[in-house]
């Protein structure tokens, strides 16, 4: 099977759905897949099957969906193109970071290997893009992050922010205007689940409450 930009956005999907997968679960469940990819439960079901007939995911009826090693590379290149292009963008072409998610959903199915691997060198090889994925080398293989969420790590305790997890502009820019960026310095304070908020100390001791969702959203170490 070819890759076309539809098998490459399954494959990209099952791979970053399965990577937030409570361990030891595999299989990524067909609803969650139809959820990202925005289609209806039917239609991603016909469309795994065909992967599942060319060797690249292996398919559970009524359980889900996992991807088979050649699956797993496919998928891996498409994330690489994608987080090189972004970290190309912000780094080279002065893209704000809450512009390139949409850009590198394109290009990241037109650009070759061979150019990325120019981009990646050009840029000095970094290990993550600029909301802080991590970029899969040329092998497909990702560094591992040691990370926690705003809801898990010590209170009172130093941490930096090393990525986060939504692409979303408004939410990006939210982040950006209370200085909450990958490699901010921070102290988680409170926790209140009644309230549902979180109680954050960052840049200058400077105190912001935000929602339980948008601090699951911040990984730090």
């Amino acid at each position: 099977m070819l890759a076309s930009s539809t098998v490459e956005n399954y494959l990209k999907a099952i791979y970053l759905g399965s990577s937030a997968l409570p361990q030891p679960d595999r299989l990524l469940p067909m609803g969650q897949l139809a959820s990202r990819l925005g289609v209806a439960p039917g239609t991603a079901t016909t469309m795994v099957k065909t992967l599942a007939e060319s060797g690249l995911v292996e398919y559970e009826p009524y359980t889900g969906v996992a991807l088979t090693p050649a699956g797993q590379k496919l998928a891996a290149m498409v994330v690489r193109r994608h987080r090189v292009v972004e970290m190309f963008l912000v780094q080279v072409m002065g893209y704000g970071w809450d512009e390139v998610h949409e850009e590198a959903e394109q290009l990241e199915h037109v650009v070759s290997d061979r150019l990325i691997d120019c981009m990646d060198e050009m840029l000095g090889r970094p290990e993550v893009d600029p909301h802080g994925d991590p970029i899969p080398n040329a092998e497909g293989v990702e560094k591992p992050q040691a990370v926690q969420s705003l809801l898990t790590c010590p209170l009172n305790t130093r941490v930096t922010i090393t990525r986060v997890v939504d692409q979303d502009k408004g939410f990006l820019r939210f982040i950006e205007s209370h200085d909450l960026k990958p490699g901010e310095s921070i102290e988680v304070e409170n926790r209140d689940a009644a309230a549902d908020s979180v109680r954050v100390r960052g840049r200058g001791d400077r105190r912001i409450t935000i929602g339980t969702r948008a601090a699951s959203k911040l990984l730090v170490q």
